[in-house]
Order: C-alpha cells, then sequence, then structure tokens
C-alpha cells in the first residue's frame, strides 16, 4: 500500500528542501527541518520521523503547522538570539575608577573575578572594558629613574659614539659581570627527550666565583674579554692595556663605562695621564642600558652561564672564553636607532 503524504509540494519547495537536507555547509537546523518537511512529504509517519530524526511529535507538529500556514518562510528561526550587551558608561566609569585604587581585601592588584563581585557584573563585563582600555592588572613593569643631573648630556654624548663616531678612533663598551659563580649539579642532568624538557637536579655545590671584563668593539661587534678572580682597579687597568695594544692603529680610544669606583681611581687615572689618547665617557646613574656590552652580557648569562655546570672554577673560565672566541667568527654591530626624533632624551 503506497504512503499517503501527510504534506503536498511544489517542484520548486521540493528541490530547495532536498539541496538543504542535503547539503553540509548550513546550519544542523536548517538540515533538519527540511528533511523533516520531505519525509512528510513522502508520507513517512510521526513514528517513523521521531526514530529517523531524533525528535519528537510536538516538534514535528510545529514545523508541519508553520510550513503549511507560511510555506518556506515559516522554516525561518524566529529567535534572532539575544542582543549584544555593552556595558553602560557609568559602568565602565565605575571599573575605570576602582582599578586605579587597591583592593579591600589587602591583595596588591584586581582580578575579573574579585572586581565583577565587588561591582556586582559580570566577569566577562570586566574583562571587556579592561580590554577596550588596555589595562593590565596583573602585570607589573619594573623601572630605573636617573637622578643625574646631566643625564641628557652624557646620554646624548654616548649615543653620539654610536650614531657617528670620531675618524681614525676605536669605541668600546667596557664592563664587567662580577661574581659568576661556577655551579655544579650534584646529581645528573637529564637530557631532554620527546615530550620532556631538559632538567637539573635542585642541589648544587659551588666551587667559587669569577669576574668578566668585557670589552665590545662598536665597530665591529666583537668581544674582547678577561677574567680575573676579583674585579679590582688593578685588573680594570691592566685591561685598559689590552685594548690599547689591541688598538695601537687607532689614533683615539673612546670607552663607554658605567660609574663603578673601581673605573675612577687614582691608577685609573694615572693610566689616562700616561695615554692621552685615551678617553672615558661615564654612562649616567642607573642608565646601564646605553652601554651596549650590557646586551652582550645578556647573551652569554642566557647562552652559558644560566644553565652551565661547571666542575671548577677553571673550567667555568675555559667556557666562558671558548664562548667568546667562537662568538667573534660571526660577531655583527648592533644596529641602533631612533624612531621618534621629535622626543628629547630626559631623565623622568
Amino acid at each position: 500500500m503506497a504512503k499517503q503524504p501527510v504534506l503536498s509540494l511544489t517542484s520548486e519547495q521540493r528541490q530547495h528542501l532536498s539541496r538543504f537536507a542535503q547539503s553540509r555547509t548550513l546550519p544542523a537546523g536548517d538540515v533538519f527541518k527540511a528533511g523533516l518537511i520531505l519525509a512528510l512529504a513522502n508520507g513517512d509517519s510521526y513514528a517513523t520521523i521521531q526514530s529517523k530524526f531524533r525528535t519528537s511529535a510536538p516538534t514535528i507538529s510545529r514545523w508541519k503547522r508553520r510550513f503549511e500556514e507560511e510555506g518556506l518562510e515559516g522554516l525561518e528561526g524566529r529567535h534572532k538570539g539575544s542582543k549584544v550587551r555593552a556595558a553602560t558608561p557609568a559602568v565602565q566609569g565605575k571599573v575605570l575608577k576602582k582599578i586605579q585604587k587597591a583592593p579591600p581585601d589587602g591583595s596588591t592588584h584586581w582580578s575579573c573575578r574579585k572586581m565583577a563581585c565587588e561591582l556586582g557584573v559580570s566577569k566577562s563585563t570586566v574583562q571587556r572594558i579592561w580590554t577596550t582600555a588596555r589595562l593590565w592588572p596583573h602585570r607589573l613593569e619594573r623601572y630605573m629613574a636617573s637622578e643625574d643631573p646631566e643625564f641628557e648630556k652624557k646620554a646624548v654624548d654616548i649615543i653620539g659614539l654610536y650614531l657617528n663616531p670620531p675618524q681614525h678612533a676605536a669605541v668600546f663598551c667596557v664592563d664587567e659581570k662580577s661574581a659568576i659563580q661556577a655551579l655544579d649539579r650534584l646529581d645528573p642532568r637529564l637530557p631532554l627527550s620527546p615530550g620532556r624538557a631538559e632538567r637539573h637536579g635542585f642541589e648544587y655545590y659551588r666551587h667559587g666565583t669569577l669576574s668578566l671584563y668585557a670589552a665590545l668593539d662598536v665597530k665591529s661587534g666583537q668581544v674582547e674579554g678577561k677574567t680575573a678572580a676579583r674585579h679590582t682597579s688593578e685588573e680594570f687597568v691592566d685591561f685598559l692595556g689590552r685594548l690599547l695594544v689591541k688598538s695601537r692603529c687607532a689614533k683615539e680610544i673612546h670607552i663607554v663605562l658605567d660609574n663603578l669606583s673601581a673605573h675612577k681611581t687614582k691608577k685609573v687615572g694615572e693610566f689616562l695621564e700616561a695615554h692621552r689618547n685615551v678617553k672615558l665617557h661615564y654612562t649616567p646613574t642607573y642608565s646601564s642600558w646605553l652601554n651596549q656590552v650590557e646586551i652582550w652580557f645578556s647573551k652569554i648569562q642566557r647562552d652559558v652561564i644560566a644553565r652551565g655546570v661547571f666542575t671548577s672554577v677553571a673550567d667555568l673560565k675555559k667556557k666562558l672564553m671558548r664562548y667568546i672566541k667562537s662568538y667573534a667568527r660571526t660577531a655583527k654591530p648592533i644596529r641602533w636607532s631612533y624612531s621618534d626624533v621629535k622626543r628629547r632624551i630626559r631623565a623622568y
């Protein structure tokens, strides 16, 4: 016995619904409704449709009635979704004002949930306001303000050496990395393996310390290094002598360095008196970032010292000097740029 269709469809409606029912890109709800109407038009019973589409009789009846009353337009969803909620200016003002004050519970900074609970709004609202205003209370950045009254004068002098060094002159950035510890791990190192990082034992043994003197040639980027048991004025003068020999062809030698007391002793003054072609340029106080050799120190800290395992002070010295010799083969000058010429260098 042939099935009796519950609904009658035009050829255009059947073609349209068939395309919807076979689609793999349309929303699942639209595919479901198209298949349900086609099944009714093919004469399938409610029980068959319920089993095939995993739905209920009231749902079948609802979409059947809408199709009979409005045709294909009746299959369109009537719930357009909730309106996007936006925080009112008053709420935004409360959040932005609140974040300027410390939380009342004694903690140092706000979290989304903590502020949402305090103001009686959702954490998502707080997060959206923070994102729009570019506020990150969980972050902390530290700074060091220079109190040097001649900050700008000294900074311009040093940057001028970098950007436009004198002709026939050598420019070095000099500093020392003091008290580098020769740490040896008591437990064996476990190398990295798939899914597991390299591991070092927590316990360590101190073999002693070593100081590293370094001079970065601004023109070539190469580094001259020397190790010493202590960083003293005598060691510093001896290192200056090495630089003098290295740059014997230069008419002038300009050295950028910080305000360490060992750099301003009587012996240093005597060395400068004996070598008038050597000129020292001191960075402003708390402004080590002006010394390019600090960039190189950060490299050797990451590459050698931070994860290094040293069996003795001699082993530490050997690995430091090996890194310096290897670095010389690929050394490049550090590129300094000044993006906003309208902004002057100031001490804040």
